[in-house]
């Protein structure tokens, strides 16, 4: 017999007595299986050592990936491991580092305000055990954060007593409760105020069963409007600073002096945390002059213009403090040691980033933008310095514009400073900066000059970024 065509293709080496796999296929085929297994891998040192920084979890994720670019012939088998390790998350935490350049000191969106070195240190040294509310000396229990407290009530002599909780609405709301529930709350109409997010203060303070009692109008209320809605059933007057918004023209608002000459207890939420007086900010309140004045209860923010941590303060008369903290929701709303270590170290430290910021010299700030713009030209970056207007910002001096210089850039390194390949290998902070005009603007009052370097860095690692993905796009 005679083997035909079908039968010598049959036999062929390789063959499955059907059709010829493509050597294409069976090349890719081959490939695939060389692809590394996980477990080895893992045991590459490079990613071993990252287990113990960042977790099995995250570098398992980071291998998959790797693998996957392999399957999808992205890289070869080869560079499985190095590209593994290159999709390294940076850190075990999502939350990336920015460069605050928008110009705005204390930016809500931003995490408020920077801390200094000083409760960097002190917030890391707390980080593990320590005697949050243990007496080393006599190896007993003692009050809780009493060093953070003393250093508050140092920096506020007229409060006969001081508390922390954990913010400005915790301290709201806890007053409310403990001095309010099921009585009434006497508030001027143009102070029901609405502050990001739809958090509106009415809503806060009847959540906790007290009444509120709304007197005058918008744009006027008077002391007399106060003393006719007193009665017996007022638990105290609230006065809060509309910190966020401005009302100007025919108005009129009754003073924290001519409040506490009622009958009732006079409760101030000055909102943005300074503690005395400021020169540059003259229409701000602040809790010493408030409780001079005759306030018997302040609340404010710690990571506002205090320029310390999320914290809520309550500062004021001894009985009513006490009564506030001694209430069983105070447990609820306390602050952790990281809170309390942060806020000492803030109140009895150098001044803090947003102190500095605020303070800045707009000839310094020339100064500095003229010199980021020279390093930047010098490596072919397009950047000029303009004069700039910046702002205080997290609800605080509300029209008070503070001048000072930017850097100005092409509009398209905005979404490089922020999310660029840079970025997300944690090899530069992502850097957020304002539009004006077509341009992006670096406002450096609230850059601190010590990041300086670092911006520029970003700056030439972005445009690096934008460069490649013109010509491969999706990598930046």
């Amino acid at each position: 017999m005679f083997a035909t065509v079908d039968d010598l293709a049959r036999d062929a080496p390789g063959s499955s007595g059907g059709a010829a796999i493509p050597p294409a296929a069976n090349a890719g085929s081959q490939a695939r299986r060389r692809i590394p297994r996980t477990d080895a891998l893992l045991d590459d040192p490079r990613l071993a050592a990252a287990q113990r920084r960042l977790g099995r979890p995250l570098v398992k994720a980071a291998v998959a990936r790797a693998q996957q670019k392999a399957r999808d012939n992205e890289i070869t088998p080869e560079q499985v491991a190095d590209a593994a390790v290159a999709e390294l998350p940076p850190r075990a935490a999502t939350l990336t580092p920015v460069i605050n350049a928008t110009g705005v000191v204390v930016h809500t969106n931003l995490g408020r305000a920077p801390l200094s070195a000083a409760a960097i240190h002190a917030l890391t040294a707390a980080a593990g055990n320590c005697d949050v509310e243990f007496d080393l000396q006599a190896g007993t229990r003692t009050q809780r954060g009493k060093g953070a407290l003393a250093a508050l009530q140092a920096a506020v002599p007229h409060a006969e007593a001081v508390g922390v909780v954990n913010n400005n609405a915790a301290a709201i709301v806890l007053a409310a409760t403990a001095l309010a529930a099921g009585r009434e709350i006497v508030i001027s109409r143009g102070e029901l105020i609405e502050i990001g997010d739809r958090f509106r203060l009415p809503d806060l303070l009847t959540s906790t069963g007290a009444r509120l009692r709304e007197v005058g109008t918008t744009n006027r209320t008077t002391a007399a409007d106060y003393q006719q809605a007193v009665g017996p059933d007022t638990a105290f007057i609230l006065k809060v600073h509309p910190s966020n918004y401005r009302i100007e023209g025919f108005t009129a608002s009754a003073t924290v002096s001519e409040l506490a000459a009622l009958t009732v207890p006079v409760v101030h939420d000055i909102g943005s945390g300074l503690l005395a007086p400021h020169p540059l900010l003259p229409g701000e309140p602040d809790a010493a002059t408030s409780l001079a004045d005759g306030a018997r209860l302040v609340t404010a923010s710690g990571d506002k213009l205090l320029g310390g941590p999320q914290a809520g303060l309550l500062l004021g008369s001894a009985d009513l403090v006490r009564r506030l903290l001694r209430h069983p929701l105070a447990r609820a709303l306390r602050v952790d040691k990281l809170t309390l270590a942060a806020l000492e170290a803030t109140l009895t430290g150098p001044p803090p980033p947003v102190a500095r910021a605020l303070a800045a010299d707009p000839a310094a700030l020339f100064h500095r933008s003229e010199r980021a713009v020279a390093a930047l030209v010098a490596h072919s970056v397009s950047a000029s310095v303009v004069a700039a207007e910046g702002a205080v910002g997290g609800g605080g001096a509300p029209g008070v514009t503070l001048p000072g210089a930017a850097v100005a850039l092409p509009e398209a390194l905005a979404a490089p400073l922020r999310r660029g390949a840079p970025v997300r290998r944690g090899a530069v902070p992502a850097v957020v900066g304002r539009t004006e005009r077509g341009r992006l603007l670096l406002d450096l009052r609230s850059v601190d000059p010590d990041d300086d370097e670092l911006l520029v860095a970003a700056v030439l690692a972005a445009a690096a970024a934008a460069a490649a993905s013109t010509a491969q796009p999706g990598d930046a």
